[in-house]
C-alpha cells in the first residue's frame, strides 16, 4: 500500500501515514474583535466542532498544510501562520468503516486577516467564530478542549 494519496480539493500529493502512527496538521485560526481573541471552529463530517485539520502534504511544510486546510475547510483567505506548532493534542481518527485510530494533531496558529464565502467545502461545512472559552465548551474532543482551555 502506498503512503501517498491525492488531496480531493487541491490535487496535491498528501502523505497517508501507517494507521499505527497517524499524524495530522491542525489550524488554530484566530482573530481579535473588540479586544477579545476568537477562534474559528468548523463542523466535522460527523457534526462535531473541530479546528480545520488534515494530512501532512508532500512538498509542503506542515505550516503550509495548516494554512491550506484553513482555506479548504473554512475559507481563510489571507492569514499569517506560525512556522512551528504552538501545541498539539491526541484524538482519534474515525473512518467510515468504523475503525478508530489514535491520532496526534500538531496545531499551528493562524492569524486570520480575511475570509471568503466561496471555498472548497463551503457547501457542507458550517464555520463559526467564538471566544476560546466558548469554543472549549463546544468541542467534544478532550485533547482539543484542553488545548483551547490552556490558550483561553
Amino acid at each position: 500500500m502506498s503512503n501517498l494519496d491525492r488531496s480531493f480539493w487541491t490535487g496535491l500529493s498528501v502523505r497517508v501515514p501507517d494507521p499505527s502512527t497517524i499524524v495530522q496538521v491542525g489550524a488554530l485560526c484566530l482573530r481579535v474583535i473588540d479586544g477579545e481573541q476568537q477562534v474559528l471552529l468548523v463542523k466535522s463530517s460527523r457534526g462535531r466542532w473541530i479546528v480545520p485539520k488534515g494530512w501532512p502534504m508532500d512538498g509542503h511544510t506542515d505550516a503550509q498544510t495548516a494554512k491550506l486546510e484553513a482555506w479548504e475547510e473554512a475559507g481563510v483567505d489571507k492569514a499569517r501562520v506560525t512556522k512551528a506548532p504552538i501545541g498539539g493534542y491526541m484524538t482519534e481518527k474515525r473512518y467510515d468503516d468504523g475503525r478508530r485510530v489514535p491520532c496526534q494533531v500538531s496545531v499551528y496558529r493562524i492569524d486570520v486577516k480575511s475570509m471568503v464565502d466561496s471555498y472548497p467545502e463551503a457547501a457542507f461545512r458550517k464555520r463559526n467564530w467564538m471566544s476560546l472559552k466558548k469554543a472549549a465548551k463546544k468541542v467534544n474532543d478532550t485533547g482539543l478542549k484542553a488545548l483551547l482551555k490552556a490558550l483561553a
